[in-house]
């Protein structure tokens, strides 16, 4: 009977989703899931979603196991998926509120600029001590990461542990959706490549049957019912001639193009008609309503028809292939460059294509990113490099410096007022970060 381990098995998107895919594999038909969340009501509603999915895919043999210790959830694991998130909506909330103040304005605060940054900063010493009681209880598992920020996080487990590890991230295949949707082709028939840094990749090759989409979409764009969909990205789009990965919101935050001043922001991040047009701490502001009412999103799934379609994430293909059937399986995943992509640092994590079967994850070689997009990713890359060895070295200073060169930060501020910003983040952190010298 494999094990599959869930830490912060209360994130009900990641944790359903997976168990309900990998019940559609024949391999995972007779499956422990073990449910681990410092969050008891969590992990009591997650308990009631988890044995409904496997019921209603009749895996009457499947064994659910709940706990809050760590120790005991990863001990003799097959497989280990990660949602967890070290902090809650009020730390959240600071890392935000405090650059408002000096006038940067974050969308949602979890991935890039300066409050990714100092997310990660408390985040990784966490996911460090995941990959140590992995390498103690179950060193042979597969771990798959899905806590933002992803390619800090993963980057720091895979230059300091000797975890088997990728992080995973739905943006890829769902923006090919979108896309084919738009275009009104069926997205089984969509051929793509897609290479970067994650939230930070660009479709390459965007073919449907051999034909490049891209003078289609442009065609499409300059109907604004379509350009106002994703108003960040399509222009994007437009100016740099490749599609990214994610949401205009998030995108709004990892450059100095749209958040710098209040014009801008009216522009091109308030209107967009799609999940995340860029409003100021949206994603927060979703979050502090949940709290409101923690079991109300469970209750909701509960309450809903069952669908028992496998939906596109990637975590159960992936798991299938490693200790499953074996049949290989290409995703896009975060990995350390090594030469993947040969105009990003070598040391960068970055998002490409990896094939996936029983000997382990295999890096594709990717090729070179377009000259302007790989000053993008480079400054990305760096900065996010930076950052790492400021959590491992805990180095106040490397954080200014990452800070510094951050694209938004650096578009608003003098280097005095992002010193200070990040002087009252590092305050405002200290229970988690402890001493910074």
């Amino acid at each position: 009977m494999k094990k599959i381990t869930f830490i912060g098995a209360g994130s009900l998107q990641f944790t359903a989703s997976c168990v309900r895919d990998l019940l559609t594999f024949p391999a995972f038909g007779e499956c422990e899931f073990c449910l681990m969340d410092t969050n008891t009501d969590n992990l009591k509603n997650i308990e009631r979603v988890v044995e409904r999915i496997i019921s209603q895919m009749d895996r009457k043999k499947c064994k659910i196991v709940s706990t809050t210790d760590r120790a005991e959830a990863l001990k003799g694991a097959d497989g280990v998926l990660c949602t967890v998130f070290n902090g809650d909506v009020d730390i959240w909330q600071h890392e935000i509120l405090i650059p408002k103040k000096y006038g940067i304005d974050i969308n949602v605060g979890d991935t890039r600029s300066v409050s990714g940054i100092f997310r990660a900063l408390r985040n990784i010493p966490l996911m460090l001590d995941i990959c140590r009681d992995i390498e103690k209880y179950c060193p042979d598992a597969v771990f798959l990461n899905y806590t933002n920020p992803m390619s800090m996080l993963c980057g720091a487990m895979q230059k300091y542990s000797q975890v088997e590890v990728t992080g995973l991230c739905h943006s890829v295949q769902n923006t090919v959706q979108m896309l084919a949707e738009w275009l009104n082709v069926p997205v089984c028939e969509v051929t793509y490549k897609c290479m970067g840094i994650n939230h930070q990749a660009f479709y390459t090759v965007l073919e449907h049957n051999g034909e490049d989409l891209y003078p289609r979409l442009r065609e499409l764009l300059k109907d604004k019912e379509y350009f106002d969909k994703e108003q960040v990205r399509n222009e994007m789009f437009l100016k740099l001639g490749y599609y990214v990965t994610e949401s205009s919101g998030h995108n709004s935050e990892y450059n100095q193009w749209f958040r710098k001043r209040p014009d801008l922001i009216e522009k091109y991040c308030t209107h967009s008609t799609n999940w995340n047009p860029g409003e100021y701490a949206f994603s927060l502001n979703l979050r502090k309503e949940r709290k409101k009412n923690p079991a109300k999103q469970y209750d909701d799934w509960l309450n809903k028809e069952f669908d028992r379609k496998k939906s596109t994430e990637y975590a159960a293909d992936i798991f299938n292939a490693r200790m499953g059937d074996g049949k290989p399986f290409v995703f896009n995943g975060n990995v350390i460059n090594n030469g993947s992509i040969p105009n990003l640092p070598s040391d960068a994590c970055v998002e490409v294509p990896v094939v996936a079967d029983r000997m382990g994850f295999k890096t594709t070689i990717a090729g070179p990113l377009p000259d302007h997009l790989a000053i993008m990713a480079n400054i990305t890359a760096r900065i996010e490099s930076l950052a790492i060895e400021a959590a491992v070295n805990k180095s106040r200073e490397a954080v200014y410096h990452a800070v510094y060169m951050d694209p938004l930060s650096s578009a608003v501020c003098s280097m005095d007022e992002i010193k200070n910003m990040c002087d009252e983040l590092f305050e405002v952190n200290k229970d988690y970060l402890g001493d910074y010298k």
